[in-house]
């Protein structure tokens, strides 16, 4: 009767563990599911953006000497989603520019889609609010400290906050 038991509980956990795994699948494995949904729904511009998020994954792979068929942690998706995101910003900015709004207007609907696999952003009062912090843990209180407090921040709040938003607040707070 015992080893009915502990075969139960061991059925038990491993359902309960699939469950988890499945439940939040990393997100290489979730942008795939998603080009099979937007090939199905015709949604040209999402799958586009999906398409080349799966390449840039791919080509992270590759880069670390990985085989393509394989999966990048969610860490590293969101480090690669993030990068994309930050070269849509700045084609953006170039477009405009330019004076190509048309081209702008694309690349804004592209970095919409992008951001919606990203983590929110952390508002810029919360930003100064742990700024102000590590100036008081660090004793910065000149320019000089601008870049150990950026560092110890960026540290801190990696993937959570925008570093240009992370620098406004320093050289605000430092000036």
């Amino acid at each position: 009767m015992d080893n009915t038991d502990s075969s139960d509980s061991c059925l038990w956990a491993s359902a309960f563990f699939l469950s988890l795994k499945y439940s939040n699948p990393m997100l290489h494995s979730r942008i795939k599911d998603e080009i099979k949904t937007a090939l199905r729904a015709r949604e040209a511009l999402r799958l586009s953006v999906l398409r080349s998020m799966l390449a840039a994954f791919v080509n992270e792979l590759v880069a670390t000497k990985r085989t393509p068929q394989g999966e990048l942690t969610d860490e590293e998706a969101l480090a690669v989603t993030t990068r994309l995101a930050r070269q849509r910003k700045d084609s953006i900015e170039q477009f405009r520019a330019g004076k190509r709004e048309d081209l702008a207007v694309k690349e804004e609907a592209e970095l919409g889609i992008l951001e919606t696999y990203l983590p929110q952003q952390m508002p810029r009062e919360e930003i100064e609010r742990i700024a102000r912090e590590k100036m008081a843990a660090l004793n910065i209180t000149t320019k000089e400290g601008a870049s150990a407090l950026m560092k110890a921040l960026m540290a801190e709040l990696k993937g959570r906050a925008d570093g240009a938003a992370v620098k406004k607040v320093v050289d605000a707070l430092l000036a």
